[in-house]
């Protein structure tokens, strides 16, 4: 049995991180993606190479009479188009859904903007932090009382836009194949990040009362969800919401009696100061091994070097050794779904920009002389 998504064609004309890490996606499950962009941009810079891996790159120039007709080929058979240009820019180069379904009715077009393709803030351009800041998201993160903290990925980028744009079009695959019918999928990464705050808003619905920076239940406010620093100047993380685990820790650390006031208003801040100032008295190390056996919730505060050493992430193939198109080995993560039947794979490393070009010019039929017509043209 080969991939999920053997014999799905993709045509990313995405950029940047949102697009081509949901293109990453698929094609590590099994779909051929060709990631298109025109040449005036390779300058960028802004082929991040891991989300690259598993795919074919074309250059191709839009603007062009001969590079919309190669485009117009290449999606004849094409399953799915995606696209993160901002609203109507597809529709002025004539390869917007309504003109790509006219040649392919099956055709699954998944645009990803920052805002969506309707609404007051259409056409504003943006950036992950601004999805943030709109959605709500940002303002809960940072300490309390100070500024909002911006996080050290971007969560609107690779949530709100690349993994909703995968989950979209895979539940057009699936549409389609009932149906027999393509459809459009509109992504907007703020949609995305606002959609992440079930918690917040069953907090505000249950207590009437609006989460505030670093002050919820399962940020900071209680001593059983919160981060501590060590006698190292390294950090340790609590997650003991259940009580069971919240008695489990107390007992380790010789206070029991705090064990039934685990959300206890008049007391919480007696008891994270307790475990402030316990947690200093031994290094990560000495605490790794006093909490390693015990049933408690906690975790080790790592380095994003020493993560990519761990033995939970070797051992489970999250680490990987591929070699670019250059034969130099890099680094990959590897992939986190994990299927018994179809499992995903990383089979080329990232590819260089225009790499394929002339190979997919070829596959379409044009011949020698007219792929060389094309690069004089500018049209690839």
């Amino acid at each position: 049995m080969g991939s999920s998504l053997e014999g799905i064609k993709v045509i990313d004309l995405s950029r940047m991180l949102p697009g081509p890490y949901c293109s990453m996606i698929l094609a590590d499950h099994g779909a051929r993606v060709i990631a298109i962009e025109d040449k005036r941009f390779v300058a960028d810079d802004l082929l991040i190479s891991p989300v690259n891996r598993n795919k074919e790159h074309m250059a191709l120039n839009l603007k062009t009479k001969e590079g919309k007709e190669i485009f117009r080929r290449l999606t004849s058979n094409a399953d799915v188009v995606m696209e993160g240009f901002r609203p109507g820019v597809t529709k002025r180069l004539g390869i917007d859904y309504a003109a790509l379904r006219k040649v392919n009715p099956k055709i699954i077009y998944c645009s990803i903007t920052g805002y969506g393709q309707d609404g007051p803030y259409r056409d504003m351009a943006g950036h992950d932090v601004n999805y943030l800041s709109f959605s709500g998201v940002l303002d809960l993160i940072g300490e309390k009382g100070g500024a909002p903290c911006i996080p050290g990925i971007q969560i609107a980028d690779l949530v709100g836009g690349g993994m909703n744009a995968a989950i979209g079009i895979l539940l057009a695959l699936v549409a389609r194949a009932r149906t027999g019918k393509g459809q459009y999928i509109d992504i907007s990464m703020t949609d995305g990040m606002l959609g992440l705050l079930p918690i917040p808003l069953y907090l505000i619905q249950k207590y009437g009362q609006v989460p505030s920076r670093s002050d919820t239940m399962l940020s900071h406010r209680y001593a059983c969800y919160n981060v501590y620093e060590t006698a190292d100047g390294r950090y340790i993380t609590i997650g003991a919401v259940e009580n069971r685990f919240w008695m489990n820790l107390c007992e380790l650390l010789g206070v029991p009696e705090y064990g039934p006031l685990q959300y206890d208003e008049d007391r919480r801040k007696e008891i994270v100061d307790f475990l402030r100032r316990t947690f200093k008295k031994k290094t990560i190390d000495e605490w790794v091994e006093a909490l390693r056996d015990r049933d408690v919730c906690w975790g080790k505060v790592q380095t994003i070097t020493e993560a990519l050493h761990d033995k939970l992430f070797t051992e489970r193939g999250m680490v990987a050794e591929i070699q670019d198109s250059g034969g130099i080995s890099r680094t990959a993560l590897g992939i986190p779904i994990k299927l018994s039947k179809t499992p995903g794979s990383i089979r080329t490393g990232p590819v260089e920009f225009g790499e394929s070009t002339r190979k997919i010019l070829k596959e379409l039929g044009y011949r020698k002389a007219e792929i060389e017509s094309f690069f004089e043209k500018g049209a690839v």
